[in-house]
């Protein structure tokens, strides 16, 4: 039963580090990433799809993307949705291709993005910190109905404080590498 409980929160928790990375996927750094434009979902024919489903999306060199939408009547469709999106890019239509170069990044933007990258992280550990309560909680009420001896409420407390102590190290790992990512001129 403990055990169980264990891989529920392993699972949630690695779900949580999972979130963080997804999420730093998408920020921008002074690289073009296809990933970036993950989030952007284009109306065509009535529905929102999102840009993948209707365009081939490319890296043309280290700040160039480039989207070449697979049907022609597409092209103004997500041309408007990048424009719409608040990745303030400026997309350059020439025919059936989109190019969308990405400026420099200030070092004033740099340290807002990684402000930002630090408040993700702290909600990811606060996400982890969630699921230990939650465990906690449970293992409480098991200790008291006497499902469980007291010994093994303490043990399993010990390992899912060991839990949340890697998941939080895990967080602060993927958080140094995105900083770094982040002010690497």
């Amino acid at each position: 039963m403990i055990e169980e409980m264990k891989n529920d929160a392993v699972q949630r928790m690695t779900r949580c580090v999972t979130g963080l990375r997804e999420h730093f996927r998408r920020m921008r750094t002074g690289r073009a990433s296809t990933a970036l434009l993950d989030g952007i979902r284009v109306d065509y024919y009535g529905s929102e799809v999102p840009l993948t489903q209707v365009a081939n999306v490319t890296v043309e060199d280290a700040r160039t993307l480039v989207v070449t939408p697979w049907d022609k009547s597409a092209v103004a469709a997500v041309e408007k949705a990048i424009h719409k999106s608040d990745l303030g890019l400026t997309p350059n239509t020439a025919g059936q291709v989109i190019r969308l170069p990405l400026p420099p990044m200030t070092e004033e933007r740099r340290r807002e993005l990684t402000k930002v990258a630090r408040h993700e992280a702290e909600n990811a550990r606060v996400g982890v910190r969630a699921v230990r309560r939650d465990l906690m909680n449970e293992l409480k009420e098991l200790l008291k109905e006497k499902l469980i001896s007291e010994d093994d409420d303490r043990r399993a407390h010990d390992e899912v404080q060991k839990l949340t102590d890697r998941f939080v190290q895990e967080v602060d790992a993927v958080l140094a590498e995105k900083e770094k990512e982040l002010l690497q001129v």
